[in-house]
């Protein structure tokens, strides 16, 4: 088959039974080199079926191996990217409570630290709880304060009580002599006896300011007011 002309060479391939045809190749010098050459190039040329099919078998298997490693890392990913989001939305709650935390919170808000920089977590934990224990003591405070304003209330109740069945015993108890003395006569006594400590009244007390009027009030008070004085007037405007 060696010599200078056209070649052609006849393939066969045995799995799918078709003639392969390689026509124009020329051999000008067929040196032991070329021989070589060509015997090599020949025989691969004489299967290119069979390589083809091993390349294509090759490649089929690195898509299947691809296909079957891709959906274990697909599934890998979409857990990665769960947790991702499951983090950060955590890591968002912490930050919206502590904000909120921080604008509840009195003290956190203190103006001397207006200017200074963002409180740390830990100090705004830490101002929260002393503000939870103010205002559990602040709790505490006022619940005494209100069992011992009802407990007054109580007590007052009883008093009023007593003195309304106190009154109405001396309403329905009757007076030895009541019915002797008119309305009349006892407005004149009383008016004669206002007449005399408004007079005593009036020649002690002096008005030119609030702190002598003042003493001289409690000096009235104390001197012309007394219940022995008091019953005194009364006895000489009955006698009189």
């Amino acid at each position: 088959m060696e010599g200078k002309g056209q070649k052609e060479l006849l393939c066969y391939r045995t799995t799918e039974d078709f003639l392969v045809l390689d026509t124009d190749l020329k051999i000008e010098s067929p040196t032991n080199n070329q021989r070589f050459s060509f015997s090599r190039a020949s025989s691969t040329g004489s299967t290119p079926g069979g390589c083809a099919s091993s390349a294509s078998s090759a490649h089929n298997t690195d898509d299947e191996d691809s296909e079957g490693s891709k959906t274990p890392l697909s599934y890998k990913d979409r857990r990665r990217e769960a947790h991702t989001a499951a983090e950060q939305k955590r890591r968002d709650a912490i930050k919206k409570g502590y904000d909120e935390l921080q604008n509840i919170v009195p003290t956190c808000l203190n103006p001397d630290q207006l200017g200074a920089s963002k409180l740390s977590k830990a100090t705004v934990l830490q101002k929260s709880i002393d503000y939870i224990q103010y205002l559990n003591q602040q709790k505490k405070k006022q619940e005494e304060d209100l069992d011992s304003l009802r407990k007054e209330v109580m007590a007052l109740k009883i008093m009023k009580a007593n003195y309304e069945h106190i009154v109405k015993t001396h309403q329905n108890t009757p007076v030895a002599g009541q019915n002797q003395v008119s309305d009349q006569a006892k407005f004149q006594v009383f008016q004669q006896i206002m007449d005399t400590l408004f007079q005593s009244f009036n020649a002690t007390i002096s008005v030119a300011n609030f702190a002598e009027l003042s003493a001289c009030v409690f000096s009235w008070l104390e001197e012309y007011c007394k219940p022995q004085v008091i019953k005194l007037g009364m006895s000489i405007q009955m006698a009189g």
